[in-house]
C-alpha cells in the first residue's frame, strides 16, 4: 500500500512547508494594515444612517463580498475558457489556468458565503428576520450551491485533463447567474435595495459613506487576492504530490512484472 506521505521528496516537503514568497508577505501586511484603517473608517469615520442608522455599517463588507465573489468567479470563466482554447496545444498553460479557476472559484464561494451571512444579519434589523425569499436571496442562494458543486466536481477521481474540462464547461455555465443575481432587484419586485452603486446611475451614498465603501471594496480586493495565490499554489502542490504518487504507483507495477 502505497502512503502519499512516503512520497514526497525533501524539495517536495519543504515547498509544502509554507506558500509563502517575499510578494505575499507583503501583500499580507498591505491587506493586515488596509483591514484595520477599512475598521475604523467603517466604525467611526463613516456616520450612521438616517433611517437604518448603525445598522447600515454592514454595507462595508456585505457590498464589496459580493463585488468580490463576482470578480472572482468572472476570472473562473475566463481561465475556463482560456484552458478549454489552449489545453490542446500547451498542456503546462491549460494548467495553469484550471488551477487559477480552481483557486478563483474557491475565493468566490467564499466570499459569497460572507455576502450571505452578513446579509442575513442585515435582514434581521431591518426586514425583523434572518432570511426571506427574495428574489436577490434566492439566486444568491443558487449561485453559492452552484460553485460549491463546481468545486465537488474538481475532486471527483477522473484523468486530469478530462476533469478539468468538464469542471471549465460547469464554470462556464453557472456563470450565466452572476449577472442574474446582480440585476434580480431590477428584473423583479424584491425586498432588497436597489444596488447602491451603478453605471449609468445616480449613486444612492454620498460623501464619507461613498468612500468608506471605495476604500472597503479595494481592501477586500488586496485580501481576496492574497488568498487566491495561496490557493493557488496549494492545489500545484496537490498536483505534484499526485503525480509523484502516480510515479511510484508504476515503478512498483513494473517491479512486480519484472519478478
Amino acid at each position: 500500500m502505497v502512503d502519499g506521505s512516503d512520497l514526497e521528496t525533501p524539495e517536495l516537503k519543504k515547498s509544502m512547508s509554507m506558500t509563502a514568497t517575499p510578494t505575499t508577505r507583503v501583500l499580507a501586511t498591505i491587506a493586515v494594515g488596509a483591514s484595520l484603517v477599512m475598521l475604523l473608517l467603517a466604525l467611526i469615520v463613516s456616520p450612521a444612517d438616517v433611517v437604518q442608522g448603525d445598522a447600515v455599517r454592514m454595507l462595508y463588507i456585505h457590498v464589496p463580498s459580493i463585488w468580490v465573489a463576482y470578480g472572482s468567479f468572472g476570472l473562473t470563466a475566463c481561465t475556463s475558457g482560456l484552458f478549454i482554447l489552449r489545453y490542446k496545444r500547451r498542456a503546462d498553460r491549460g494548467r495553469h489556468y484550471d488551477r487559477l479557476a480552481g483557486a478563483a472559484a474557491e475565493v468566490g464561494v467564499v466570499f459569497t458565503g460572507l455576502t450571505l451571512f452578513s446579509g442575513m444579519l442585515w435582514g434581521k434589523v431591518t426586514w425583523g428576520s434572518y432570511w426571506q425569499w427574495d428574489a436577490r436571496l434566492t439566486t444568491t442562494v443558487l449561485l453559492f450551491v452552484t460553485y460549491l458543486g463546481y468545486l465537488a466536481l474538481r475532486r471527483l477521481p477522473a484523468d486530469p485533463g478530462v476533469r478539468a474540462k468538464r469542471a471549465a464547461i460547469m464554470a462556464l455555465v453557472s456563470f450565466v447567474n452572476v449577472p442574474i443575481v446582480h440585476f434580480s432587484v431590477d428584473w423583479w419586485r424584491t425586498l432588497h435595495q436597489k444596488a447602491s452603486l451603478s453605471v449609468g446611475r445616480r449613486p444612492e451614498i454620498t460623501g464619507d459613506m461613498y468612500w468608506t465603501l471605495m476604500y472597503s471594496a479595494l481592501t477586500f480586493t488586496f485580501v481576496a487576492t492574497w488568498l487566491m495565490i495561496h490557493r493557488y499554489r496549494v492545489i500545484r502542490l496537490e498536483e505534484m504530490r499526485d503525480e509523484e504518487l502516480l510515479l511510484q504507483q508504476l515503478r512498483e507495477r513494473r517491479s512486480e512484472n519484472s519478478l
